[in-house]
Order: structure tokens, then sequence, then C-alpha cells
């Protein structure tokens, strides 16, 4: 799971709920201090939330972005039903295709999924490229996760349904398997984290865990869907979900820019949102007008 590298929003961002048609969903929302140059969606990944982004607000900001990170439903804050239905790919992708319209943004939009997140948007975009500026992909894989995370994707899914989605007994569970000699964690951040599990919907990762697990190979039809929208795979120089090399390919078969940030694993954006901010930046003055595709 991404672990933020602060919890503190900075001073040109605040938290509130996003109205859609699809109902309320809870955001973050960063603004430059003069005219925004755009927007950005970001959506995050599996046991993730909003707050997996908080580093990138203010550089993004800064660089003259209006920037908008949401809970799924079924995430965090923005809650969700206790049944599966609601969480498969596709219901998923249409919310964010309402977080989309509701942001108003007189623009296309700039749209980036950070692993599952990756698979939500990209459905999204098949479903509808038109309110896009560009796709970004972060440490997001063509199809299913990789041997050893499907290993531990069938373990968490299957305690879920055993445990009829005790959220506390799985959290203690997962927390006596930590290495014993792991750093410290911070307690805010031990606090935060236990928190954004209980607050996460259990039937939401069950099915959102099986379509990491099944999910099939969808870069054909997202290239055919979106040919002339720009796109970028951004992941770290290693990865344990999906192996860099297929982020590589996957680049490559969708014409996309490839971009890998030194230094960093699965959560760019949390272990150097620096960097990760220039690197977005960089593709999104060349697909939101004001440099060349």
């Amino acid at each position: 799971m991404s672990k933020p590298p602060t919890l503190t929003l900075p001073p040109e961002a605040r938290a509130y709920r996003l109205a859609t048609a699809r109902g309320e969903f809870a955001v973050h929302e960063a603004v430059p201090g003069g005219p925004a140059r755009g927007t950005a969606l970001l959506v995050p990944g599996y046991t993730g939330s909003k707050e997996d982004f908080i580093g990138l607000l203010g550089p993004l900001a800064a660089a003259g972005y209006r920037v908008v990170s949401v809970d799924g439903r079924g995430q965090h804050e923005s809650g969700g039903p206790r049944t599966q239905a609601p969480y498969a790919l596709a219901e998923l992708a249409r919310d964010v295709l309402a977080q989309t319209a509701a942001l108003d943004a007189g623009g296309p939009v700039h749209l980036l999924g950070h692993s599952l997140g990756g698979l939500i948007v990209r459905t999204a975009v098949v479903r509808d490229p038109a309110p896009y500026a560009s796709l970004t992909l972060l440490s997001s894989g063509p199809g299913p996760v990789c041997e050893d995370q499907r290993s531990r994707t069938k373990l968490l899914v299957s305690a879920l349904e055993a445990m009829g989605g005790d959220m506390a007994g799985i959290w203690a569970a997962m927390r006596a398997m930590d290495p014993r000699d792991a750093p410290p964690e911070d307690p805010a951040l031990a606090a935060f984290l236990r928190e954004r599990w209980m607050g996460t919907v259990p039937e939401q990762l069950m099915v959102t865990g099986r379509a990491l697990l099944e999910e099939p190979d969808r870069i054909e039809e997202l290239a055919a869907a979106a040919p002339g929208l720009a796109k970028l795979v951004l992941s770290g120089e290693s990865d344990p979900v999906w192996p860099v090399s297929e982020m590589d390919a996957m680049a490559r078969r969708l014409g996309a820019a490839r971009v890998v940030v030194p230094g960093t694993e699965h959560s760019p954006n949390a272990d150097n949102p620096l960097a990760t901010a220039a690197a977005l930046v960089a593709f999104w003055v060349g697909s939101d007008g004001s440099g060349t595709r």
C-alpha cells in the first residue's frame, strides 16, 4: 500500500466532497495562484486513497495546474454499498467519467491512474476518450499482476471472503506479518493507514482484487479507442506489482511517452513527488495546447 510522504495538505489545497451524477466523492483539490493552464484528475490504486497524491498537489499547482485527487467508490472517505456489483471496473470507470464532468473544467482533463487506478482510467477512456487531454498510467501494467503479487492478492481476497469483511481482524493479521526488523512508522502515519483501511468497503477490495488477478490485456483496445490521445507510462525503476519490462512494452504498444523516476518503486508519487510532478508537467505541457504533442 502507498504511504503518503505527509498528511498535511499544502496551503493551496482543500478537502471537500465532489457532487456528481453518480453520488458524492471525497477529494483533495489544489489550485494555482493564477489562471490554470489545465485540470488533472488523479485516481488512486488498490488499498489506496486521495492522500497518496498529497506530495504532488503543491508542485503541480505551482506549475499552473488545477489538481483533483479522489477517493473512489468504497475507498476511505467516499463510502459505498456493501454489495459487490458497484465495484466492477466498468462501474468505477463510469464514476471517473462522472467525476470528470463534475469538475466543470472548461476544457479537456489530464487523467491519471495509479496501479489499480490505471486499470480503471483506461476503462473510462475506452468508454469515452472525449473529455481527456491526456492519459497517464502510473505504475500500472497491461493485464494481471505478477505471480508474487497474485499470491498476496489471492490471500487477501480469500481472507476478506472467509472473515465476512472483518476489516479490523484482517488489519491485525496483516500487521502481525510485518518484518520484526521493519523501522517503526510515524504514529500519525500508522493511525492514518489503519483509519484508511477501516474506512474502505471490503466488497470493494474483493471485487477490485479479483480485477487485479483477472483483468485481461486491453492495450490494443485502448490504443484503438483513443489513437490521438497523448499517453504516458510512468513508473519507478523497480516494481513488485508489474515488471518494469511489461510497462516498457506497454508504452511501445500504445505509442506512449515513457518515463522512469530513478530511485522509486511502485509509488513514485509518494517516493519522490517532486520528480514525479516534474515528469507530469513536462508531459502535460506537450498535450494541453501549450506545446507539441
